[in-house]
């Protein structure tokens, strides 16, 4: 059995005269979720669409669950769950009948309605119509629906978009447990610190190239800045200063200041993963 549940070879994809990603690689294992992140246009969107079989690439290759998206395609359907960011749900209908009717679809026992409705907290509401919905609890329905037929891939796009700060990490809570069940799963999201608490790496697109690919960890150590903010008692005032860690000088004073008894507190300016971003990719995610 292959740990590599997601890999993209040279994978490229052109509309018209417009190349809307470019020959990009990377791999995802089981069990990992993936952060896939860029700017509106990037290519993000359009490389989902392949992975998940929607449209064929330009060029390259792509295999997810150990099927080929292209060649494979009927197969492939079987092995992944999708949920894209725009609803689309039976507003009329309840819960429980949008799962069941998705059951028909997928050829899944009904019974398994129940089981996915309680992963997601939302048996006591199942026989609501999802008019009545708030968009969390429709996000909710949505993933519900992706999990009926057990799923070895799971596609987000922007699970947390519109969420409130309460559902948003019930939703992140979720998403960590079906990975420590050895789900894959890759999502896109535009809140940084959202993939900086849940992805165990992160992948960033721009202009349809991949630019960075490694933990957010990582990331952030080789591009951040190496400081701190030395707090001071200073004639009975209290004073902060930036020491840079990589500058001898600097850190000759940190000492003495220690050795005066003067500091009071030391914090390490770790970068965010926005900032890394942004000094890779050149812009903001919006």
């Amino acid at each position: 059995m292959s740990e590599l549940m997601i890999e993209a070879f040279e994978l490229s994809r052109t509309f018209g005269a417009k190349e809307a990603v470019k020959g990009i690689n990377f791999s995802v294992r089981r069990g990992e979720i993936f952060g896939f992140l860029g700017h509106n246009g990037a290519g993000k969107t359009t490389t989902i669409r392949m992975l998940t079989g929607q449209i064929d690439p330009t060029g390259g290759r792509a295999q997810v669950a150990g099927y080929d998206v292209v060649r494979q395609n009927r197969e492939l359907k079987q092995h992944i769950g999708v949920v894209f960011e725009d609803p689309n749900l039976y507003e009329r209908l309840s819960a429980r009948r949008n799962l069941e009717f998705a059951c028909w679809l997928y050829d899944v026992p009904v019974s398994r309605v129940d089981e996915v409705l309680e992963l997601v907290k939302l048996r006591d509401r199942a026989k609501e119509p999802l008019r009545t919905f708030s968009n969390g609890m429709r996000q909710r329905v949505m993933i519900a629906r992706a999990l009926l037929h057990r799923p070895e891939v799971l596609f987000l796009d922007e699970p947390s978009r519109g969420l409130d700060p309460i559902t948003a990490r019930d939703l992140r809570r979720t998403i960590a447990r079906l990975s420590q069940e050895g789900m894959t799963i890759l999502l896109t999201t535009h809140m940084m610190e959202e993939a900086d608490q849940l992805c165990h790496r992160v992948a960033f697109i721009a202009n349809g190239q991949l630019v960075a690919n490694d933990t957010p960890r990582n990331l952030k150590l080789q591009h951040g800045e190496r400081t701190m903010t030395v707090t001071l008692s200073e004639a009975g005032s209290l004073v902060e200063k930036l020491i840079h860690m990589d500058q001898p000088a600097e850190q000759a004073v940190l000492m003495q200041w220690m050795a005066e008894g003067k500091v009071l507190a030391v914090h390490s300016n770790e970068a965010t993963l926005e900032d890394v971003f942004v000094k890779i990719a050149g812009t903001r995610l919006a």
